[in-house]
């Protein structure tokens, strides 16, 4: 199984969260230093604009909880004692439900958005590239998108404008009242700036794009019939904006306080609104304090989003129902799983028992037996095998559903003196004799 250990918008505020951001390009490199430790063997990083968490799963031999002490030093490291009291962690199925509520977008600021589902398949991408995707998580993670993905099928949680983005927007609608002909500056071309751009043409609002590559920035605003400036002229077109909307993914501030004062005096009066959803933040929070200067952060947002949530209540109680069937069944699967090696030995060496004591008797007192008797007396030993372990295993099978499982298995592979591990070729033999006989029960049952 595997642990979590991270915070989110529920547990920090954003002056903490931004401490412990992990930029894309640097994720790699941080999942190297996770899988260098002594715990952890396979680690996926997830790091956006309302969470940072460390999805891992232990080195052979290693604990869960060793596992879960290494990723949150990991993650005061980045950010210091004080990220400390905010930092949450979670082992085996807790781990699993909370990493399946993220999927689902129930974890999120904005419950329903669909931007996190893409941004889990990029943190998984990238670990995957970063050769710290095993086995374990690797089927976690997969189960995970199919769960989100499912939750936006089944449900209407999604319906709607529903993302940061959308929020942002919403507020910027709260402000003005009437959004057409408001001159909006978007800082940045990224995902979200986009999101809102389109969401601003169709209020009728005039844009401005600012970017760091004049490129990209250029190639937004064509798309949304607006009008790009260089970087170089950021100040001016804070002077032409009512609004600002800022998502860019730099490490420090696009708009400081020296900035702001300029521009505060430029303005002669009029009044500048900035929503800053960037994390690390693209705006000094100081800028707060200027006359006429209005700014808000993605935790103010949260007050947007309340009257949201009422709307899509039902729907996530819908989702909240799909995100635990989905926990508790990939947990009994992965028991199950984990019941192959132990069934596999224990079949063998059964089989290995009886089947000495045949060979002595064929040796002696049975030596005159004839091939065809020698091949009967093999398969009376492969019955006799199936015979003897059928109520045990099917006992053991069914404990796959249950906590105690792993206790029950270590028990029983004390006893029976089995191999830490079956070869693989066994285990996979096992599974797809169990899967064959579930599809033949599914026949069986629609024929009925």
């Amino acid at each position: 199984m595997l642990v979590f250990t991270g915070l989110s918008h529920k547990t920090a505020p954003i002056d903490v969260r931004e401490r412990i951001a992990i930029a894309r390009d640097a994720l790699p490199d941080a999942l190297a230093r996770l899988v260098r430790g002594p715990a952890i063997g396979e680690a996926v990083a997830l790091s956006t604009c309302n969470r940072v968490e460390i999805y891992a799963a232990p080195k052979p031999g290693c604990d869960l909880e060793s596992a879960s002490r290494e990723a949150s030093a990991f993650l005061r490291d980045l950010g210091g004692s004080t990220v400390a009291p905010h930092l949450t962690s979670a082992s085996g199925s807790n781990a699993i439900l909370h990493l399946f509520r993220v999927a689902a977008s129930l974890d999120s600021l904005v419950v329903g958005e669909p931007q996190i589902l893409g941004q889990l398949k990029e943190a998984i991408e990238i670990a995957r590239q970063a050769k710290t995707l095993g086995r374990t998580l690797d089927q976690a993670m997969h189960r995970a998108v199919r769960v989100g993905k499912r939750v936006r099928t089944d449900t209407a949680i999604g319906e709607g404008q529903v993302s940061v983005s959308s929020i942002a927007v919403d507020l910027a609608g709260q402000i003005f009242g009437n959004l057409a002909d408001r001159v909006v500056l978007l800082i940045g071309a990224g995902e979200m700036a986009e999101a809102a751009a389109r969401l601003l043409t169709a209020s009728g609002a005039r844009l401005l794009v600012v970017n760091r590559s004049a490129e990209r920035g250029a190639e937004l605003a064509a798309k949304i019939g607006g009008h790009s400036r260089s970087f170089a002229e950021l100040e001016h077109a804070l002077l032409e904006a009512d609004i600002v909307i800022s998502s860019t993914s730099s490490a420090g501030f696009i708009v400081p306080l020296d900035l702001a004062e300029r521009v505060r005096r430029g303005r002669r009066g009029r009044s500048l609104f900035l929503i800053d959803i960037a994390l690390p933040r693209d705006v000094d929070p100081r800028v707060n304090k200027l006359e006429n200067v209005y700014l808000y952060d993605i935790d103010d947002l949260s007050r947007v989003v309340a009257d949201s949530l009422e709307e899509r209540n039902n729907e996530a109680k819908r989702a909240a129902a799909i995100v635990e069937a989905e926990a508790h069944g990939f947990e009994a699967w992965t028991l199950e799983r984990s019941l192959t090696p132990t069934i596999v030995g224990l079949r063998a060496r059964t089989r290995a028992v009886l089947a000495s004591e045949v060979e002595r008797s064929l040796a002696g007192r049975l030596k005159h037996l004839g091939p065809a008797d020698r091949q009967a007396l093999a398969l009376m030993i492969d019955a006799a095998t199936k015979k003897l372990l059928h109520h045990p295993l099917t006992r053991l099978k069914s404990l796959a559903g249950e906590r105690r499982a792993s206790e029950h298995v270590e028990i029983l592979r004390d006893l029976f003196d089995l191999p830490d591990v079956a070869t693989e070729g066994e285990a996979e033999a096992e599974i797809d004799e169990r899967e064959d006989a579930r599809a033949d029960d599914v026949v069986r049952r629609e024929d009925a």
